[in-house]
């Protein structure tokens, strides 16, 4: 009985402890890239191809979310308002909505999806084939080298796609609720410029630059962290998507109970 014992608070403490130890490898690794940050050289041309890679590559699925969210979210909007005779307050209800939650989430969701676990394939499949013991044995960097260009393209790009799914959204809405639901065109931009302000787009847009930051620092971390070969990539690419998506999710609720203080 004792032994039973003895063995459940060891589990318990290695399940308290071994997340604690990640927590403190992710923060000396965050430290890392801003202390490689402002070394030279400054790799501007592999910035240029993650930035193209997270971004541009992104822009396809990115419209396709964006379009469909905005069209059924005015759809859902206007046949819950319309119970209340609202259904002119379609416009403003869903440019909100996406400007401060769901272009940036979703946004993030799907970079983490799509390039946090690329971002982990790429230099998990370096690790394990020893091409970072080789940069590090021609005294390059590898956090220089791979990590930062990474990050920043990521930190840059998400905001982009934000704004980007923001306006599609925000034209699928328009389309689908003046077209297809006969709401009144005027009454529509009218009642969008009357509650629709600065701040709620900058909100979202805030909200994205730490989501592409956190999951760029994820897929980047769990890429260097890979080992046992293969299998290691593949676990190690799903942990960078899987705890990605999670960090928007937490991030985002702290986020927005901050910024709606300050905005």
């Amino acid at each position: 009985m004792i032994k039973f014992l003895e063995r459940q608070i060891e589990r318990l403490g290695a399940s308290v402890l071994v997340p604690i130890g990640s927590l403190g490898d992710v923060m000396i690794f965050t430290y890392q890239f801003f202390y490689w940050l402002v070394k030279r050289p400054f790799r501007s041309k592999l910035f240029i191809e993650q930035l193209l890679f997270v971004g541009n590559k992104s822009l396809f699925i990115i419209f396709l979310a964006g379009s469909f969210t905005g069209m059924v979210f005015s759809y859902q909007t206007y046949f819950g308002f319309k119970m209340i005779s609202v259904d002119s307050l379609v416009g403003p209800i869903v440019a909100i909505s996406l400007s401060k939650e769901l272009a940036p989430v979703l946004t993030g969701l799907i970079v983490a999806g799509r390039a946090g676990a690329a971002m982990a394939a790429q230099i998990g499949s370096m690790k394990v084939t020893e091409q970072i013991d080789a940069l590090e044995v021609m005294g390059i960097s590898s956090h220089q080298y791979l990590a930062v260009p990474r990050i920043v393209a990521g930190t840059i790009a998400v905001p982009m796609l934000t704004v980007i799914f923001n306006l599609i959204g925000n034209i699928g809405s328009w389309f689908v609720g003046t077209k297809a639901l006969m709401i009144d065109e005027v009454m529509y931009f009218s009642k969008l410029g009357e509650f629709m302000f600065v701040e709620d787009l900058l909100q979202g847009i805030i909200k994205a630059v730490f989501f592409g930051f956190i999951i760029s620092v994820v897929g980047c971390y769990f890429g260097f962290t890979v080992e046992k070969g293969a299998e290691g990539v593949g676990r190690g690419t799903n942990l960078a998507v899987v705890w990605g998506m999670i960090l928007v999710l937490i991030l985002d609720y702290f986020l927005t109970s901050f910024l709606i203080r300050i905005l």
